[in-house]
């Protein structure tokens, strides 16, 4: 069977990936699909970066705010329904361009992972959770390299959601969540894929980029965006974002908001660091460093037609 031909736009937050998305989506006759873990939810536009219409020059764009900022969304659900995106695009003649920094959506998306529904034990989750509280993420972690190596050296301490996710699916069938995103692979991928990155080769002019981004951000809102949520006091993915949540302690009055900002733009430089580190080990993908490239677009079009 013949694959689907997509192209996807990866790399770090702030690094241009939106405009790059769009000159190529421009040139091929393409629609994007989004790739973002936190542009998939409404009333946090700002926080998220998410593209406004006249950012998006008439480019159809899919998989942007569409939920509720309290609901909850897993990659599983990601893979179900940018498969059916994907696949709708193409249906119109159009060419998929899948562009987002969340590396865990494109590459279960690019390969084809299959998830096993399996209902949740929220017993268990609590007692996982609790655990996770009174011996903190550092100590989690330790105790998850013991039983699934492979998995602990993908997660950072603060990713308080996976760690109990590796231990919920231990705990609740014996296998280790590396044995099961092995059998989750077997079949080949529907997906010729052209991977693209873009990033700086100097990591420094990427923290300048991040930090004026979020002193853009603050000018356009960002600190209402922020209080609005806090008041909400919802649950939910969203709840986690870079973005609103540096700024939780600031309107209990724990931080001043020099800190809060601060924190927001230090968080974001080590989010930004973190991807670089999962899309490096990617050997597929095809990088563009905008401090050494002239022409992003000849050079990502080149990418795509080799």
């Amino acid at each position: 069977m013949k694959k689907q031909k997509i192209i996807c736009v990866v790399g770090p937050t702030a690094s241009g990936k939106t405009g790059l998305g769009i000159a190529l989506a421009k040139h091929f006759d393409g629609e994007v699909i989004s790739a973002d873990s936190m542009q998939i939810y409404c009333d946090m536009h700002i926080a998220s970066a998410a593209p406004d219409q006249s950012e998006t020059e008439g480019i159809p764009h899919h998989l942007v705010e569409f939920l509720p900022y309290g609901s909850s969304f897993t990659v599983a659900d990601y893979v179900k329904v940018a498969r059916e995106k994907i696949a709708e695009v193409a249906a119109r003649s159009k060419t998929p361009i899948i562009v987002g920094g969340t590396g865990l959506y494109i590459n279960s998306l690019v390969n084809n992972v299959e998830f096993v529904e399996q209902e949740t034990d929220f017993e268990l989750r609590d007692k996982i959770t609790g655990e996770f509280d009174r011996v903190g993420g550092e100590e989690m972690l330790n105790r998850l390299r013991q039983i699934d190596p492979d998995a602990a050296e993908k997660l950072h301490e603060n990713d308080k959601r996976r760690i109990i996710r590796a231990f919920e699916i231990y705990e609740s069938t014996g296998n280790t969540k590396s044995f099961n995103d092995e059998q989750s692979i077997q079949n080949e991928s529907p997906y010729d894929a052209c991977m693209i990155g873009i990033t700086y080769c100097d990591r420094e002019k990427l923290y300048e980029r991040i930090n004026a981004r979020v002193d853009i951000m603050l000018e356009n809102g960002l600190l209402e965006e922020a209080k609005t949520a806090f008041c909400k006091n919802l649950g939910g993915g969203a709840v986690q974002a870079i973005g609103h949540k540096e700024f939780f302690d600031y309107f209990k009055g724990e931080v001043s908001f020099d800190e809060a900002v601060e924190n927001l733009k230090r968080s974001t430089r080590r989010y930004a660091k973190r991807q670089l580190t999962w899309f490096n080990k990617d050997t597929r993908i095809n990088w563009i460093y905008k401090d050494k490239t002239e022409n992003l677009l000849d050079t990502a079009i080149n990418f795509v037609k080799e």
